[in-house]
């Protein structure tokens, strides 16, 4: 029986949709010009290389000697340096911060509020586990979110990033649920799903984008809790210890 889920939350409960725009403006307000188009590949072209950089055996946010100030303005000077632009000050960097940090930056999938309701109906025990700095928890309340989870757990809190084991059983002891009563969800099969796995937990790989097996929405979701078993790990859906 589940008692308990997991949810990572960039793609997976929220989104970005205005993420080169944003990063446009207040580049073009700091000096550099770039359409919106190619900021928002570049952010998400930068992510992708510092993740593969990344040790998930400590978070790259505290770790870094300048805190999670300090790493945004590393990616913002990796950022430019992919345009052949001169450094932005960290005046765009603390803007960009900000602005990432408010509610105004971001959307909830239309899903997420009754499937979260659903779940809770059921009386299962609702938690967060996501890569994220400390902006998290004040960005959920903002969002009207943070009161439908028990246990916002992220790696700027832990030290450690998913799919390190411990910052899912950091969770798990939040909710006081046992591994093999618990299921995540989440966008990343590496961070989300295999690392849930590891930790003894359930996974479930969300593709909002239908490009995989995974579920196309979380809708799905109670209905698959529901289910008498589990599909296989190749499914995408969910996968968990046998």
């Amino acid at each position: 029986m589940i008692a308990a889920v997991t949810f990572d939350v960039t793609h997976t409960l929220i989104h970005s949709p205005r993420l080169g725009a944003i990063y446009a403006a207040v580049l073009a307000r700091h000096g550099t010009q770039v359409g919106a188009d190619e900021a928002g590949e570049l952010v998400r072209a930068v992510w992708s290389e510092f993740a593969c950089l990344a040790d998930p055996g400590h978070d790259r946010f505290t770790s870094h000697p300048g805190g999670a100030r300090g790493w945004w303005h590393r990616f913002l000077l990796r950022l430019a340096e992919h345009l052949g632009a001169p450094p932005p000050s960290r005046f765009a960097a603390a803007e960009l911060y900000h602005r990432f940090g408010s509610a105004e930056a971001w959307e909830i999938y239309p899903d997420v509020p009754a499937t979260l309701a659903a779940l809770r109906a059921k009386g299962l025990r609702l938690g967060i586990v996501s890569n994220w700095d400390e902006r998290l928890p004040q960005l959920l309340a903002r969002l009207g979110l943070a009161s439908s989870f028990e246990a916002i757990v992220c790696s700027s809190q832990v030290g450690v990033e998913k799919p390190d084991r411990r910052i899912f059983r950091r969770a798990l002891e939040l909710l006081a649920v046992e591994p093999e009563a618990a299921l995540h969800v989440g966008d990343h099969r590496l961070e989300d799903v295999e690392g849930a796995i590891a930790a003894g937990m359930r996974g479930v790989h969300l593709d909002r984008r239908g490009k995989s097996a995974g579920l196309a929405g979380l809708a799905e979701l109670p209905h698959l809790i529901d289910a008498p078993t589990a599909p296989a790990p190749a499914t995408g859906e969910a996968a968990g210890p046998r």
